[in-house]
């Protein structure tokens, strides 16, 4: 009822607190402007930069503060959030505080930093610069641990985008994008046509030379070896120099390039072996790393690496001199976000400071370069530059391979040109390939990967979305969602339905499941096979629970109670029912449909809040909306009680006989009318008229299921 996307609703009590509006609070908008100077650009009340800081300057309560210190501390710990919302509780000093939450646990742990920020900032306790620090750097590291990690972010924000749903599946990257059959999953930059022999396939490398090379595609000459001795004789066999590194290895660990020596090779030999199950000598290709992204057959990534050098000083050791001159770039860093990794001093670097005859202990004369690491600094965006062969080249690598998205690792001196002219070569090919530095290059322009990637999961154009449909009432939600049901199943659909009496997939009852109306609705949107979904939503479910979906295709509103109420939250009147029920009609998609009760003056009212179209039933056929309605060219179901006529403007569309069960009685008044929701909602999805009046003739409720079951 708050949003279209998740959101945390909190619940505070500021006490005392009630009668000191932070313009009663002496230097609080001070310390608060001090500790958190980007808040100038939170609009607020007043639509323009600085309108929320205007507001605590002219006196605003803490509910109202706290929400926009949460969403800050979380900017600030690179988790852009939007929307926020503060409102009256029930009593005297009671809040409610709701927050956009990516995830629940990062959120609230930001709004309790928040609430403690505040009180600092009310009792002038704490340095409210180091405070707001260390709580984006605890915010920071909760966020690395919980969230998605960026390459997988930035498919599903894509994705959501265009609109398609995302789903997280575990606690880890697996995301489904997409309901029921139409789901694809992906996992990083894999997804669920991710073949499991091309995965393997890429892992060994020289299987993949050898593929490759029948296929005609350049790739450096090489073998296995078993040995340190067998590593030199392979070096000798292929002509020095040579790169030693570990068959199945991966991050560049392990790597050794430019080896001429036997010393090197040997030495080379002993790191690569503990970083694979094999060793791989191959040529030595002249020219810089690449990594070149393959999406479907498409490149659509390049970026290129470079070697990193310190320059003598003539005071600092290299050790210190790495840390000064490369570890200092704030590009560099040990999380998701930075496009280059820290350097240290591992074998390979001790391997190519030996070549130089340095140690990490050695201070470099002034202006001396030391050559650091000549690989694994793959970040520098150079996508416009590819050559169309090199293009070529590369994405008949992945095909070879079998990969729909794949990272192709080749060494060139000029990507701009074709690789047979300089004797170029690919050296792997990688499954789920981070995208990391195409998304936040070290130089050069971010490249659209997760667009290219959610396009090629859900072509532009192209379906995204099986049916679903959402009914919420007071009374007649479980005989309504039972009927909507039974119409698509007898239009050969396999159907997933929650409701009170349980969960269905097809015709079969599942046992044991959760009662919870949320948990068993995310379940019918989970399952692979469903083609349909039919969901029921209490008032109770949608106020603390929300709905499973973020849009439906046709939204069912039967009948509002003035006199319910929900006390424990706050909810007393009819008013706060109707933002409550109207949900259903606000997430309706623009291509869908509203089905409205014309009988219930509440229920007409949300016919202007739907994006999509409206179709009314009624029991009167007077109705003055329902007539109006008919003028415009809208479609209506009149329930009458020997039949149930559809009318699309001024014209008949079917007349279907109201089956005797359906007949409205003293015991059961709501019989008809249901039916004529359902029948509404079955036109709504196009489903045939002979079907629909099938459906009437066959339709039995479960009575096997206790409702609530």
């Amino acid at each position: 009822m708050w949003a279209y996307k998740p959101v945390i609703e909190v619940w505070i009590d500021i006490g005392d607190l009630e009668d000191y509006p932070s313009n009663l609070i002496p230097g609080f908008y001070d310390r608060l402007v001090k500790a958190l100077p980007s808040l100038q650009e939170h609009r607020c009340t007043y639509g323009e930069p600085g309108g929320f800081l205007k507001r605590v300057e002219e006196g605003t309560w803490p509910g109202h503060i706290l929400e926009h210190l949460t969403l800050e501390l979380q900017n600030l710990a690179g988790i852009p959030l939007g929307f926020g919302k503060a409102r009256d509780g029930d009593r005297r000093g009671v809040y409610k505080v709701m927050v956009r939450a990516n995830n629940e646990e990062v959120t609230l742990t930001a709004l309790k930093y928040a609430r403690d920020l505040y009180l600092a900032l009310v009792q002038d306790t704490k340095n409210p610069v180091a405070e707001v620090k260390e709580i984006v750097e605890k915010l920071r590291d909760l966020s690395d641990d919980l969230l998605l990690g960026p390459s997988t972010a930035c498919i599903v924000n894509a994705a959501e985008e265009r609109g398609i749903p995302s789903i997280r599946l575990s606690d880890g990257n697996l995301v489904q994008l997409g309901y029921g059959a139409k789901q694809r999953r992906i996992w990083t930059a894999e997804t669920d046509q991710t073949s499991a022999i091309a995965v393997t396939i890429s892992r060994d490398k020289d299987l993949t030379k050898s593929l490759l090379a029948s296929a005609g595609v350049p790739t450096p000459e090489g073998r296995t070896v078993t040995s340190p001795e067998d590593a030199w004789e392979a070096a000798q066999e292929i002509g020095l120099p040579v790169v030693v590194k570990p068959i199945d290895g991966n991050h560049g660990r392990g790597v050794f390039t430019n080896l001429y020596t036997q010393k090197e090779i040997e030495s080379a030999y002993a790191v690569a072996i503990d970083e694979g199950s094999e060793v791989l000598v191959e040529r030595h290709i002249v020219g810089d790393e690449h990594r070149l992204l393959v999406v479907g057959n498409k490149l659509v990534a390049a970026a290129k690496g470079e070697t990193v050098w310190v320059t003598g000083d003539g005071k600092h050791t290299i050790l210190e001199l790495i840390k000064i001159q490369i570890n200092s770039d704030p590009r560099r860093g040990t999380s998701e976000e930075h496009p280059l990794n820290p350097v240290r001093i591992d074998s390979a670097v001790e391997l190519e400071l030996a070549r130089q005859k340095l140690t990490g202990d050695s201070i470099p004369p002034v202006d001396q370069k030391a050559l650091i690491q000549s690989n694994g600094n793959v970040a520098f965006d150079v996508t416009d530059l590819v050559h169309p062969d090199v293009a070529s080249q590369v994405v008949l690598a992945a095909r070879v391979v079998g990969l729909e998205i794949a990272g192709i690792d080749l060494v060139a001196q000029d990507i701009s040109k074709p690789l047979a002219e300089q004797n170029a070569a690919i050296v792997e090919v990688n499954a789920g390939p981070s995208l990391i530095f195409h998304l936040k290059p070290a130089s050069g322009k971010a490249q659209p990967v997760g667009q290219e990637i959610a396009n090629h999961l859900f072509p532009p154009g192209v379906d995204y979305r099986v049916p679903v449909v959402g009914i919420c009432g007071e009374k007649g939600k479980t005989p309504v969602a039972e009927m909507i049901a039974h119409f698509l199943r007898l239009s050969n659909l396999y159907v997933g339905l929650s409701c009170s009496k349980g969960l269905y997939f097809g015709s079969r009852a599942v046992p044991n499941t959760n009662t919870s109306n949320w948990e068993n609705a995310r379940r019918t949107l989970l399952n692979r096979a469903v083609e349909a979904v039919v969901i029921e939503n209490n008032h109770l479910s949608m106020l603390i629970e929300g709905l499973a979906y973020d849009r439906c295709q046709v939204g069912v509103v039967l009948n509002i109670d003035p006199k319910a109420n929900f006390p424990q939250y706050a909810i007393y009147d009819e008013d706060q029912v109707y933002s409550i029920v109207r949900t259903q009609i606000d997430v309706v998609l623009p291509t869908g449909v509203g089905v409205l009760n014309a009988d219930d003056a509440m229920v007409v009212q949300m016919a202007e809040l739907c994006d999509g179209e409206i179709i009314f039933f009624t029991e009167n056929p007077q109705s003055e909306a329902v007539n109006t309605h008919l003028q415009k060219g809208g479609r209506a179901v009149l329930v009458g009680k020997q039949q149930i006529t559809l009318r699309s403007g001024k014209l008949d569309q079917k007349s279907i006989p109201v089956p005797r069960y359906s007949e409205p009685d003293a015991a059961s008044p709501w019989k008809a009318m249901n039916l004529g929701a359902s029948i509404a909602a079955a036109w709504a999805l196009d489903i045939p008229f002979n079907v629909i009046e099938a459906g009437v003739e066959t339709f039995v409720t479960d009575t096997n299921t206790a409702t609530g079951a």
